[in-house]
Protein backbone atom coordinates (compact mmCIF):
# COMPACT_ATOMS: atom_id res chain seq x y z
CA UNK A 1 0.00 0.00 0.00
CA UNK A 2 1.08 3.37 -1.00
CA UNK A 3 1.30 5.92 1.92
CA UNK A 4 -0.66 9.19 1.40
CA UNK A 5 0.82 12.70 1.77
CA UNK A 6 -1.67 14.22 4.06
CA UNK A 7 -5.41 15.24 3.02
CA UNK A 8 -3.96 16.50 -0.37
CA UNK A 9 -2.92 13.17 -1.40
CA UNK A 10 -5.94 11.40 -0.55
CA UNK A 11 -7.75 13.36 -3.19
CA UNK A 12 -8.13 11.28 -6.59
CA UNK A 13 -7.51 7.50 -7.24
CA UNK A 14 -11.48 6.90 -6.79
CA UNK A 15 -12.51 3.53 -7.53
CA UNK A 16 -14.20 3.10 -10.93
CA UNK A 17 -16.92 0.74 -10.46
CA UNK A 18 -19.61 -1.35 -12.26
CA UNK A 19 -23.68 -0.77 -11.80
CA UNK A 20 -24.44 -4.12 -11.94
CA UNK A 21 -28.43 -3.07 -12.14
CA UNK A 22 -28.13 -1.13 -14.86
CA UNK A 23 -25.31 -3.32 -16.31
CA UNK A 24 -27.80 -6.21 -16.22
CA UNK A 25 -30.65 -4.26 -17.72
CA UNK A 26 -29.07 -2.56 -20.55
CA UNK A 27 -26.65 -5.11 -21.98
CA UNK A 28 -24.03 -2.75 -21.54
CA UNK A 29 -20.78 -2.26 -19.14
CA UNK A 30 -21.92 1.14 -17.18
CA UNK A 31 -19.22 1.60 -14.43
CA UNK A 32 -19.30 4.82 -12.77
CA UNK A 33 -16.18 6.72 -10.96
CA UNK A 34 -17.06 6.36 -6.97
CA UNK A 35 -16.21 10.58 -6.92
CA UNK A 36 -18.75 9.92 -3.57
CA UNK A 37 -15.56 8.71 -2.29
CA UNK A 38 -13.32 11.56 -1.92
CA UNK A 39 -12.45 12.76 1.53
CA UNK A 40 -14.36 15.49 1.01
CA UNK A 41 -17.21 13.68 0.05
CA UNK A 42 -17.41 14.62 -3.85
CA UNK A 43 -15.88 15.05 -7.20
CA UNK A 44 -15.28 18.41 -6.37
CA UNK A 45 -12.47 17.81 -3.88
CA UNK A 46 -10.18 17.42 -7.38
CA UNK A 47 -10.89 20.60 -9.00
CA UNK A 48 -10.20 22.45 -5.19
CA UNK A 49 -6.85 20.99 -5.12
CA UNK A 50 -5.85 21.71 -8.43
CA UNK A 51 -7.07 25.47 -8.01
CA UNK A 52 -5.28 25.91 -4.81
CA UNK A 53 -2.30 24.46 -5.66
CA UNK A 54 -2.36 26.13 -9.28
CA UNK A 55 -2.70 29.46 -7.57
CA UNK A 56 0.23 28.51 -5.19
CA UNK A 57 2.63 27.89 -7.89
CA UNK A 58 1.86 31.39 -9.67
CA UNK A 59 2.25 33.27 -6.60
CA UNK A 60 -1.58 34.07 -6.13
CA UNK A 61 -1.66 32.47 -2.88
CA UNK A 62 -0.05 31.78 -0.22
CA UNK A 63 4.10 32.70 0.62
CA UNK A 64 3.84 36.41 0.01
CA UNK A 65 0.56 36.71 -1.40
CA UNK A 66 -2.84 36.18 -0.07
CA UNK A 67 -3.77 33.75 3.16
CA UNK A 68 -7.40 34.23 2.25
CA UNK A 69 -9.33 32.81 -0.33
CA UNK A 70 -12.97 33.09 -0.90
CA UNK A 71 -15.34 31.11 -3.58
CA UNK A 72 -19.07 31.71 -4.64
CA UNK A 73 -20.34 27.80 -5.09
CA UNK A 74 -23.31 25.60 -4.12
CA UNK A 75 -21.99 23.79 -1.74
CA UNK A 76 -19.56 20.98 -2.53
CA UNK A 77 -16.58 23.37 -4.55
CA UNK A 78 -16.55 25.12 -1.35
CA UNK A 79 -16.27 21.69 1.32
CA UNK A 80 -12.83 20.99 -1.16
CA UNK A 81 -11.80 24.71 -0.56
CA UNK A 82 -12.41 24.47 3.03
CA UNK A 83 -10.75 21.49 3.51
CA UNK A 84 -7.97 21.80 1.20
CA UNK A 85 -7.81 25.47 2.90
CA UNK A 86 -7.06 23.93 6.59
CA UNK A 87 -4.59 21.82 5.43
CA UNK A 88 -2.67 24.24 3.80
CA UNK A 89 -3.16 27.09 6.25
CA UNK A 90 -5.53 29.49 4.30
CA UNK A 91 -8.72 31.13 5.71
CA UNK A 92 -11.84 30.29 3.46
CA UNK A 93 -14.85 32.81 2.54
CA UNK A 94 -17.48 31.03 1.20
CA UNK A 95 -20.57 32.81 -0.56
CA UNK A 96 -23.76 30.23 -0.83
CA UNK A 97 -26.70 30.65 -1.81
CA UNK A 98 -29.42 30.57 0.99
CA UNK A 99 -31.28 27.72 -1.02
CA UNK A 100 -29.12 25.29 -0.65
CA UNK A 101 -29.47 22.15 1.62
CA UNK A 102 -28.79 22.13 5.32
CA UNK A 103 -26.43 19.59 5.64
CA UNK A 104 -24.07 21.56 3.25
CA UNK A 105 -24.20 24.50 4.90
CA UNK A 106 -23.92 22.72 8.07
CA UNK A 107 -20.77 20.78 7.04
CA UNK A 108 -19.62 24.51 5.80
CA UNK A 109 -19.42 25.98 9.11
CA UNK A 110 -17.92 22.71 10.82
CA UNK A 111 -15.24 22.51 8.31
CA UNK A 112 -14.24 26.40 9.46
CA UNK A 113 -15.35 28.52 6.53
CA UNK A 114 -16.42 31.87 7.03
CA UNK A 115 -19.75 31.47 5.26
CA UNK A 116 -21.53 34.41 3.08
CA UNK A 117 -24.87 33.30 2.59
CA UNK A 118 -27.01 35.26 0.12
CA UNK A 119 -30.33 35.09 -1.48
CA UNK A 120 -30.61 33.28 -4.72
CA UNK A 121 -30.58 35.09 -7.49
CA UNK A 122 -30.12 34.69 -11.74
CA UNK A 123 -26.42 35.39 -12.65
CA UNK A 124 -28.02 38.47 -14.16
CA UNK A 125 -28.14 40.22 -10.71
CA UNK A 126 -25.39 41.87 -9.15
CA UNK A 127 -26.64 39.87 -6.05
CA UNK A 128 -26.03 36.24 -7.31
CA UNK A 129 -23.10 34.59 -5.37
CA UNK A 130 -20.62 34.32 -7.97
CA UNK A 131 -20.82 38.55 -8.10
CA UNK A 132 -20.58 38.67 -4.63
CA UNK A 133 -17.66 36.40 -4.37
CA UNK A 134 -15.74 38.18 -6.70
CA UNK A 135 -16.48 41.65 -5.01
CA UNK A 136 -15.36 39.92 -1.34
CA UNK A 137 -11.98 38.50 -2.70
CA UNK A 138 -11.41 42.15 -4.71
CA UNK A 139 -12.67 43.61 -0.81
CA UNK A 140 -10.24 42.02 0.98
CA UNK A 141 -7.56 41.82 -1.61
CA UNK A 142 -7.61 37.72 -1.45
CA UNK A 143 -7.53 35.54 -4.37
CA UNK A 144 -10.53 34.57 -5.94
CA UNK A 145 -11.23 30.51 -6.62
CA UNK A 146 -13.26 31.23 -9.66
CA UNK A 147 -14.02 27.76 -9.77
CA UNK A 148 -16.46 28.79 -13.35
CA UNK A 149 -13.83 30.15 -15.37
CA UNK A 150 -10.52 29.29 -13.89
CA UNK A 151 -9.64 26.67 -16.14
CA UNK A 152 -7.64 24.19 -13.32
CA UNK A 153 -10.69 23.26 -12.84
CA UNK A 154 -10.88 21.76 -16.21
CA UNK A 155 -7.53 20.62 -15.84
CA UNK A 156 -7.53 18.56 -12.10
CA UNK A 157 -9.54 16.18 -14.28
CA UNK A 158 -7.06 16.30 -18.15
CA UNK A 159 -4.38 15.30 -15.53
CA UNK A 160 -6.14 13.16 -13.04
CA UNK A 161 -9.44 11.78 -13.68
CA UNK A 162 -9.31 11.05 -17.51
CA UNK A 163 -5.85 9.15 -17.28
CA UNK A 164 -7.31 7.22 -14.02
CA UNK A 165 -10.32 6.16 -16.43
CA UNK A 166 -8.23 4.95 -19.73
CA UNK A 167 -6.09 3.32 -17.03
CA UNK A 168 -8.80 0.99 -15.67
CA UNK A 169 -11.11 0.35 -18.58
CA UNK A 170 -9.21 0.47 -21.52
CA UNK A 171 -11.73 1.17 -24.50
CA UNK A 172 -14.04 3.59 -23.41
CA UNK A 173 -16.87 3.83 -25.65
CA UNK A 174 -19.23 6.34 -23.78
CA UNK A 175 -18.76 9.01 -21.40
CA UNK A 176 -21.56 10.88 -20.20
CA UNK A 177 -21.95 13.48 -17.28
CA UNK A 178 -23.93 16.91 -15.94
CA UNK A 179 -22.35 20.30 -15.73
CA UNK A 180 -22.61 22.73 -13.29
CA UNK A 181 -19.03 24.48 -13.53
CA UNK A 182 -18.08 22.66 -16.76
CA UNK A 183 -14.50 21.78 -15.50
CA UNK A 184 -15.38 17.56 -15.08
CA UNK A 185 -16.93 17.24 -18.36
CA UNK A 186 -14.89 19.86 -19.77
CA UNK A 187 -11.93 17.83 -18.60
CA UNK A 188 -12.79 14.57 -18.79
CA UNK A 189 -14.08 14.59 -22.33
CA UNK A 190 -11.08 16.84 -23.53
CA UNK A 191 -8.94 13.97 -22.09
CA UNK A 192 -11.31 11.07 -23.76
CA UNK A 193 -11.49 12.31 -27.35
CA UNK A 194 -7.57 13.22 -27.44
CA UNK A 195 -6.97 9.60 -26.42
CA UNK A 196 -9.75 8.37 -29.26
CA UNK A 197 -11.84 10.20 -31.29
CA UNK A 198 -14.19 7.76 -31.71
CA UNK A 199 -15.53 7.76 -27.70
CA UNK A 200 -18.82 8.88 -27.73
CA UNK A 201 -18.71 12.36 -24.98
CA UNK A 202 -22.56 13.37 -24.00
CA UNK A 203 -23.81 15.80 -21.79
CA UNK A 204 -27.03 15.13 -20.19
CA UNK A 205 -28.27 18.04 -18.57
CA UNK A 206 -30.82 19.52 -16.50
CA UNK A 207 -34.58 20.77 -16.35
CA UNK A 208 -34.17 24.62 -16.53
CA UNK A 209 -30.82 25.00 -17.79
CA UNK A 210 -29.26 26.27 -21.02
CA UNK A 211 -26.89 23.37 -22.36
CA UNK A 212 -28.51 20.80 -23.96
CA UNK A 213 -29.74 23.66 -26.66
CA UNK A 214 -26.56 25.07 -26.72
CA UNK A 215 -25.23 21.82 -27.61
CA UNK A 216 -27.84 20.46 -29.89
CA UNK A 217 -28.96 23.95 -31.39
CA UNK A 218 -26.30 26.43 -30.71
CA UNK A 219 -28.51 28.50 -28.46
CA UNK A 220 -29.03 29.65 -25.07
CA UNK A 221 -32.54 28.97 -24.51
CA UNK A 222 -34.05 27.42 -21.41
CA UNK A 223 -37.21 26.86 -19.94
CA UNK A 224 -38.15 25.66 -16.37
CA UNK A 225 -36.32 24.76 -13.19
CA UNK A 226 -34.90 21.92 -11.69
CA UNK A 227 -34.56 21.15 -7.62
CA UNK A 228 -31.07 19.15 -8.38
CA UNK A 229 -28.10 21.14 -6.53
CA UNK A 230 -24.73 22.60 -8.29
CA UNK A 231 -25.58 21.36 -11.72
CA UNK A 232 -27.33 23.19 -14.50
CA UNK A 233 -26.36 26.62 -16.02
CA UNK A 234 -27.33 29.62 -18.34
CA UNK A 235 -23.95 30.74 -19.70
CA UNK A 236 -20.83 29.04 -21.43
CA UNK A 237 -18.00 28.76 -18.87
CA UNK A 238 -13.84 28.48 -19.84
CA UNK A 239 -14.44 25.17 -18.36
CA UNK A 240 -17.60 24.28 -20.18
CA UNK A 241 -16.24 25.45 -23.49
CA UNK A 242 -13.07 22.95 -23.20
CA UNK A 243 -15.62 19.96 -24.01
CA UNK A 244 -16.20 17.96 -26.34
CA UNK A 245 -19.00 16.44 -27.02
CA UNK A 246 -20.93 14.25 -29.20
CA UNK A 247 -24.59 15.07 -28.52
CA UNK A 248 -26.17 15.94 -25.11
CA UNK A 249 -29.81 14.52 -23.57
CA UNK A 250 -31.89 16.00 -21.07
CA UNK A 251 -32.61 14.41 -17.79
CA UNK A 252 -35.61 15.30 -16.00
CA UNK A 253 -36.01 15.80 -11.91
CA UNK A 254 -38.24 12.94 -11.45
CA UNK A 255 -36.08 10.57 -13.55
CA UNK A 256 -33.00 11.84 -11.23
CA UNK A 257 -34.98 11.00 -7.57
CA UNK A 258 -36.04 7.51 -9.13
CA UNK A 259 -32.61 6.82 -9.92
CA UNK A 260 -31.40 7.97 -6.70
CA UNK A 261 -33.58 5.46 -5.09
CA UNK A 262 -33.37 2.67 -7.87
CA UNK A 263 -29.12 3.01 -7.17
CA UNK A 264 -30.16 2.39 -3.35
CA UNK A 265 -32.38 -0.12 -3.50
CA UNK A 266 -31.01 -2.34 -6.26
CA UNK A 267 -26.96 -1.81 -5.94
CA UNK A 268 -26.40 -0.24 -2.59
CA UNK A 269 -25.38 2.80 -3.60
CA UNK A 270 -26.03 5.72 -1.70
CA UNK A 271 -25.77 8.61 -4.01
CA UNK A 272 -26.69 12.53 -4.40
CA UNK A 273 -29.32 13.88 -7.14
CA UNK A 274 -26.61 14.64 -10.01
CA UNK A 275 -25.00 11.03 -9.61
CA UNK A 276 -28.59 9.91 -10.30
CA UNK A 277 -29.09 12.37 -13.15
CA UNK A 278 -25.49 10.90 -14.23
CA UNK A 279 -26.86 7.36 -14.41
CA UNK A 280 -30.11 8.55 -16.18
CA UNK A 281 -27.46 9.92 -18.71
CA UNK A 282 -25.83 6.16 -18.84
CA UNK A 283 -29.01 4.45 -19.76
CA UNK A 284 -29.70 6.90 -22.44
CA UNK A 285 -26.81 6.33 -23.55
CA UNK A 286 -26.35 3.40 -23.30
CA UNK A 287 -29.42 2.47 -25.07
CA UNK A 288 -27.90 4.74 -27.93
CA UNK A 289 -24.52 3.25 -28.53
CA UNK A 290 -26.44 -0.76 -28.08
CA UNK A 291 -25.21 -3.99 -26.02
CA UNK A 292 -21.83 -4.84 -25.75
CA UNK A 293 -20.31 -1.35 -25.08
CA UNK A 294 -19.10 0.30 -22.30
CA UNK A 295 -19.93 3.56 -20.97
CA UNK A 296 -18.76 5.65 -18.38
CA UNK A 297 -20.26 8.49 -15.80
CA UNK A 298 -19.39 9.55 -12.34
CA UNK A 299 -21.30 9.18 -8.90
CA UNK A 300 -20.36 13.13 -8.12
CA UNK A 301 -21.46 13.10 -4.38
CA UNK A 302 -23.43 11.01 -1.67
CA UNK A 303 -27.02 11.63 -0.54
CA UNK A 304 -26.03 11.76 2.95
CA UNK A 305 -25.69 15.71 2.07
CA UNK A 306 -29.25 15.89 0.67
CA UNK A 307 -31.49 13.25 3.07
CA UNK A 308 -33.68 16.38 3.95
CA UNK A 309 -35.03 16.28 0.73
CA UNK A 310 -33.91 13.24 -1.46
CA UNK A 311 -35.31 11.41 1.20
CA UNK A 312 -37.67 13.02 3.14
CA UNK A 313 -41.30 12.13 1.99
CA UNK A 314 -42.78 15.67 3.02
CA UNK A 315 -40.33 17.25 0.36
CA UNK A 316 -40.68 14.61 -2.18
CA UNK A 317 -44.81 15.20 -1.96
CA UNK A 318 -44.41 18.72 -2.43
CA UNK A 319 -42.03 18.68 -4.90
CA UNK A 320 -44.52 15.50 -6.85
CA UNK A 321 -41.42 13.25 -7.00
CA UNK A 322 -42.04 10.80 -4.93
CA UNK A 323 -40.70 7.77 -6.28
CA UNK A 324 -41.98 4.79 -7.61
CA UNK A 325 -40.73 1.25 -6.10
CA UNK A 326 -39.91 -0.47 -10.14
CA UNK A 327 -38.25 -3.58 -10.99
CA UNK A 328 -37.32 -2.30 -14.68
CA UNK A 329 -35.86 1.08 -16.38
CA UNK A 330 -39.28 2.06 -17.92
CA UNK A 331 -39.05 5.31 -15.74
CA UNK A 332 -35.93 6.45 -18.16
CA UNK A 333 -37.15 7.55 -20.92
Amino acid sequence: MTIRDGFIGTVGATPLIRINSLSELTGCEILAKAEHLQPGGSVKDRAARHIVLTAEQEGKLGGSGPRELVEGTAGNTGIGLALVCRARGYTCHIVIPDNQSAEKIELLRALGAVLHLVPAKPFADQGNYYHVARRLAEERGAFWADQFENTANARAHIETTGPEIVAEVGRVDGFVCASGTGGTIGGISHFLKAQSAATQCYLVDCEGSSLYNHVTHGTLDATGSSVLEGIGIRRITKNFAMAQLDGAFVGTDKESVQMVHWLLEHDGLFVGGSAGLNCVGAVKLARKLGPGTTVVTMLTDGAGRYTSRLFNDHWLVEKALIPASVTDLAFVS
